[in-house]
């Protein structure tokens, strides 16, 4: 299923995402974040598709939150999650950094996860259980012991609800740098092959983190949220804050740093 998974997604990103690369432009929605046509295209060969490798209902990012809600609250055996394309203002824009995915979730955790970037080729998966990887190699591509000073993070600063901690990330953030790139899903991807060391997410949506934290997992990743150290406990199912670390000698420090200074 992970493989027929594999060809589905990179399927639609060949025929209902890259030829509208550079071509389509962007509509806003209510909340701000923005819609393209290839988004609405994407989700739609997604919801014909999957439903050919398992026969249960999808929910994708582009369905009204009522429906959303409705399908995680009834569909507890079985659901796909969707994000046709993850990084939209970066695609309508022109910017080469985005990425569909899709996620198989049983009893509240994913099983099975495909996240791809079509404009590096770049193909993420994971089963449960069964490790993670890009195009066949097995995750994480770079294993570096670091300490956190001369670690690489991923921060979205926008999404930090704490004035006290972004502020801190910006002037005194324990790291070597900083990296912020607009796609949440690769960040998770980008994490797991070891590019990046340590994250931090004030509130990610469920499409955003539920292929991606199988994916980072699945290599050996660490993670909890910003409330706990649960990071699939609580009933923020639909947004939910990310700290997570590439191994559990980054891991430690970076939380106590995090958590110290929200």
């Amino acid at each position: 299923m992970l493989a027929q998974l594999q060809n589905l997604v990179r399927h639609i990103a060949d025929t209902e995402v890259m030829p509208r690369f550079l071509s389509v432009g962007g509509s806003e929605k209510p909340d701000g974040s923005i819609l393209s046509e290839a988004d609405l295209a994407a989700q739609a060969a997604f919801a014909d598709g999957l439903r050919r490798i398992i026969d249960c209902p999808m929910l994708g990012e582009e369905m009204s939150e009522q429906r959303q809600r409705d399908l995680w609250l009834h569909n507890y055996e079985g659901l796909w999650v969707v994000d046709p394309i993850d990084g939209t203002t970066n695609f309508v824009n022109g910017f080469p950094h985005f990425a569909l995915s899709a996620a198989f979730i049983r009893h509240g955790r994913p099983e099975l996860a495909v996240i791809y970037d079509p404009v590096a080729r770049e193909c993420f998966s994971a089963s449960s259980g069964g490790g993670a990887y890009l195009n066949g190699r097995r995750l994480p591509l770079v294993r570096q012991e670091k300490k956190l000073h001369r670690a690489l993070a991923g921060v979205e600063i926008k999404y930090l609800r704490s004035g006290k901690l972004s502020s801190r990330m910006n002037t005194l953030s324990p790291v070597v740098s900083i990296r912020s790139m607009g796609s949440s899903t690769l960040d998770w991807c980008y994490l797991a092959a070891g590019r990046m060391d340590v994250y931090v997410h004030g509130g990610q949506k469920l499409w955003d983190y539920a292929a991606g934290a199988l994916i980072f997992t699945e290599a050996g990743g660490c993670l909890a949220t910003l409330e706990g150290d649960d990071f699939w406990s609580g009933a923020h199912t639909f947004q939910r804050s990310v700290i997570a670390a590439v191994s559990p000698a980054l891991f430690e420090p970076w939380l106590k740093w995090i958590r110290d200074n929200q």
